[in-house]
């Protein structure tokens, strides 16, 4: 299976999921071009036969791509105006809950029915989330239309890789997972630029309304040739006639999961004798469940694959805790317009894309498990300096160089965690093991983000405005608390990196015959 690494992994996953182990088609009956002739074969991605499939894919990832960077750029101001700073970590951790549960849905749905419907379904929902969130009245509606868009995107997320596992031969698919990447270079450059002016001059409001006008333009570029391979495919036979018989039991894992997390969520909002209920229920519900999504170990990082699966989530969780709070803080804290305090977070985008880059090297893999612990030490630098822009003293620009630091950690670890990933598994478990890696992702941004915001809550962030920089309660303290726990969280993982190498190859292990 190809894997590929996207400098944001909260919106792309690094491998090919599928709900009950989506892999690409078996040897010898893939399709090397979507009903094109053999002489064809030789041309890339932007040949005939492709290039509406590529640029139709680029398009989508590039919407989704400029909507995380624009939402962190508005997301400040939306919560200021709708009087919702105590919920501003759900409007975060809603999406990755309700993504979650969507991904195993799209990938049971993509290999019962294909990825045509999940696809575009997906586009939908992810425009119809835009809106909700756009037109918001209050902050819980706000929250609801994150969620929304949650749905859609887990559902896109999914599919785009099916796509690509079905429609693209095996010799181009690292020419489209590396489109993926590119996909994301330009948005982080652009899009806090963008979106903060659109913020400033026009409101923000409109960084979500303005999105959905352009989701019809990758609907029509790939529609037609996508339908073109499934109907090839179909005619070849090298699919499976289409079913509903969904995998029910993991299904309704991913739902257990999901509520529960939501539940939880909400208990630790509240933080009052009623939030006890909503909190024991949530645990009930996302424990057992987690224990059967993920492999067995997981959750006590046994030697091996079950650490490296751990390490994805408390990688990712760690990394976009803090960076959904570090806008926030500059403008509360720091004055900064919200152009300026998303363009802080510009730089970790693109030492992210270098990182996955330097990962990737020949040399790379001599060294697989000591780069991810490098990169997670990085990571932890990256945060505690951040955090540094709460001192009245240190310039804003800190955060810049800070984040730097933590993309390019970023970079060499979640790559390099995919690639440990792909090694340890077995061929019939590579599928199976690529959603694990995207659970964990998913669990390690809900239930971090959620601390996160259940911190910020307890320590007066509804209290947070414009201009209280250093006044007591509500002004600093709930940012270095949060900054300070995400530090020790990606120290904890640098301590744990040391386990992705399985008990036969640890140091001093005894040989085996």
């Amino acid at each position: 299976m190809t894997t590929a690494s996207s400098p944001r992994s909260d919106r792309l996953p690094d491998d090919l999921p599928g709900g009950s182990g989506t892999a690409p088609e078996e040897p010898g009956t893939a399709p090397e071009e979507p009903g094109t002739a053999p002489e064809e074969e030789a041309g890339g991605v932007l040949s005939g036969p492709y290039r509406a499939l590529t640029l139709g894919i680029v398009s989508v990832v590039l919407l989704i791509a400029f909507e995380a960077t624009a939402v962190n750029t508005a997301m400040p101001v939306a919560a200021q105006r709708l009087h919702g700073l105590g919920l501003y970590a759900f409007a975060f951790s809603g999406y990755f809950t309700t993504s979650l549960f969507a991904m195993v849905v799209s990938g049971e749905w993509c290999d019962k029915r294909g990825p045509l419907a999940p696809l575009f379904t997906g586009i939908a929902v992810f425009g119809g989330g835009l809106l909700v969130a756009g037109t918001a009245v209050n902050m819980w509606l706000f929250v609801a239309g994150r969620a929304i868009q949650g749905l859609g995107g887990g559902l896109v997320i999914v599919a785009l890789y099916v796509v690509v596992g079905r429609a693209f031969p095996e010799r181009l698919r690292p020419s489209v997972f590396a489109a993926f990447s590119a996909s994301w270079v330009l948005p982080s450059i652009l899009g806090p630029v963008i979106s903060g002016a659109v913020t400033e001059h026009l409101g923000w409001r409109w960084v979500f309304l303005a999105i959905p006008a352009f989701i019809l333009l990758p609907l029509a570029v790939m529609a037609p040739a996508l339908r073109r391979a499934e109907r090839a495919m179909r005619e070849r036979g090298d699919t499976p006639p289409p079913s509903w018989a969904l995998d029910r039991r993991r299904v309704l894992l991913a739902l257990a999961v999901s509520a529960g997390a939501g539940l939880l969520q909400y208990a630790g909002q509240r933080l009052d004798a009623v939030a006890l209920l909503p909190a024991l229920a949530g645990a009930a519900l996302l424990g057992p469940a987690v224990v059967r999504l993920l492999p067995g170990g997981t959750l006590r990082a046994a030697r091996g694959l079950p650490t490296v699966i751990l390490l994805r989530g408390v990688a990712a969780g760690a990394f976009f805790s803090a960076e959904a709070f570090i806008p926030l803080m500059l403008v509360t804290q720091r004055q900064l317009t919200p152009t300026l305090a998303g363009l802080s977070l510009t730089s970790g985008g693109l030492s992210w894309a270098l990182g996955s880059w330097l990962q990737g090297r020949p040399w790379a893999d001599r060294h697989r498990h000591g780069l991810i612990q490098a990169g997670f030490v990085l990571t932890a630098v990256a945060i505690g300096g951040a955090a540094l822009a709460l001192v009245p003293a240190v310039p804003p620009v800190v955060v810049a160089a800070a984040w730097a630091v933590g993309g390019g950690g970023m970079g060499l670890a979640i790559a390099s965690v995919s690639v440990l990933m792909m090694n340890l598994s077995a061929p019939d478990e590579a599928g199976a093991n690529s959603a694990s890696l995207q659970v964990s992702d998913a669990l390690g941004n809900i239930l971090l983000v959620g601390l996160a915001g259940v911190l910020f809550s307890a320590l007066g962030g509804a209290a947070v405005s414009h201009g209280t920089t250093g006044s007591g309660t509500g002004s600093t303290s709930g940012f270095a608390v949060i900054f300070a726990v995400m530090t020790v969280v990606a120290l904890l993982g640098a301590a744990v990196a040391g386990r992705t190498r399985p008990a036969a190859d640890a140091p001093g292990a005894p040989a085996t015959a």
